[in-house]
């Protein structure tokens, strides 16, 4: 499903350059569960926005289902990013002057969705995550786990096939961060490919396949086998 070779991503910073990725070669199968880590400045939240089409590498080949999504147009881009990925963020990015099912259907009115689906999809998300007695409540009126669940619903509400989460705990005490991991779980399950992206090696440490980085580079992997109970 994605397959990235030698992706390099440089940042000029003054006179000098920095190497953010340098020589990524990943491969990642429909349905796996990654946890991707390492220290700050490593380059995790960068292979993730590569992955998730909202930077481009400056050299090397990223194919997302046997497609070449490298060299896109910014408008192709954004199609296949809103028709095959969700995110996740450590900050919910949610708006705070709708409410909860109004967050939820903003992705299905991009995708111009008609009304009627609309409503009965949006519903759905929102039951499936135990937050149907939610829906009409904005961000303000919510808890933090209620607020990334919240954010999940959006995620997922398009139906993609890649769900991209950048340290979804981060913010969370430790319960509802529990309960938003074992969420995420929930749909890897069924089916979605799940990357993670996490300081926290108790989060990361339940994937089936674990990525350290440093430097910009995969140093190593390892993997899990008590993930999704």
């Amino acid at each position: 499903m994605i397959d990235l070779e030698h992706i390099h991503r440089d940042f000029r910073v003054g006179d000098q350059i920095v190497h953010a990725l340098d020589d990524v070669t990943l491969r990642i199968g429909a349905g796996d569960y990654v946890s991707i880590m390492g220290p700050s400045g490593s380059g995790k939240s960068t292979l993730l926005n590569i992955i998730g089409l909202l930077d481009r590498p400056s050299s090397g080949t990223y194919r997302l289902d046997g497609r070449d999504v490298t060299a896109l147009s910014d408008t192709e881009q954004a199609r296949v990013r809103n028709r095959q990925i969700g995110f996740v963020f450590q900050a919910f990015h949610l708006v705070p002057r709708l409410t909860a099912f109004e967050n939820v259907e903003l992705p299905l009115l991009l995708a111009g969705v008609d009304p009627r689906q609309r409503r009965q999809r949006v519903a759905a998300a929102l039951e499936a995550l135990g937050l149907g007695d939610r829906a009409h409540h904005k961000p303000d009126q919510l808890s933090g786990g209620q607020r990334q669940r919240v954010a999940i619903a959006r995620a997922t509400v398009t139906r993609p096939g890649v769900l991209l989460a950048d340290e979804p705990t981060g913010n969370l005490d430790h319960r509802a961060g529990a309960e938003v991991i074992h969420t995420l779980e929930g749909l890897n399950r069924e089916g979605i490919t799940l990357i993670v992206v996490t300081h926290d090696p108790l989060v990361g440490e339940r994937a089936r396949r674990q990525l350290h980085m440093l430097d910009g580079r995969l140093e190593r992997e390892g993997g899990s086998s008590h993930a999704s109970p």
